[in-house]
């Protein structure tokens, strides 16, 4: 593979490597220092990845495995999982606070999960992969890739109802 070649395949998949690196670590540095990483890692091997049918998949498996072995290091004793912010500037005060902590729930029953499903969770809705291509990055099979997300948000989907309820039983 050439240059031109590497980066314009590569480049293109940056930013994914780059939330799916901010998601499993804590900060925007540590996420930039991982992607980098795997990036010098790729290109050191550039050579070998003509024969990579899925580049794509292959660059978020390392940046996921990266990631995985980060969090893992006796350095990485302080690292955190990161929320968004969410606003809408055109909703009401009332409007905004209510998302908020709506927006806040979420990532904390997100942060709850398992690692196999907030992964899957990640890769499924906001990366917007495909289920082949999730099961290669997380080495699960199609079916437990399926399994795996719709736990996760079924686990998500009723704790959201049950906090929104805040404890009023609804007779059933």
């Amino acid at each position: 593979m050439d240059k031109g070649a590497f980066l314009q395949r590569i480049l293109a998949v940056q930013d994914s490597m780059f939330r799916l690196a901010k998601r499993l670590l804590k900060s925007t540095e540590e996420a930039e220092d991982a992607v980098q990483e795997v990036l010098a890692k790729l290109w050191k091997n550039m050579n070998t990845l003509t024969t990579i049918a899925n580049l794509e998949g292959y660059a978020m498996t390392m940046t996921k495995n990266y990631c995985l072995d980060r969090l893992k290091s006796k350095q990485a004793a302080q690292l955190r999982l990161v929320y968004f912010k969410h606003d809408r500037a055109i909703a009401s005060l009332d409007q905004q606070i209510d998302d908020r902590d709506s927006v806040a729930q979420v990532y904390d029953f997100l942060e709850a999960l398992p690692e196999q499903q907030k992964l899957v969770l990640q890769l499924r809705d906001v990366e917007q992969y495909d289920f082949e291509t999730i099961a290669k990055i997380t080495e699960l099979s199609e079916g437990a890739v399926r399994v795996a997300l719709s736990r996760a948000r079924k686990t998500i989907r009723e704790k959201l109802i049950k906090s929104h309820q805040h404890g009023i039983g609804t007779g059933s």
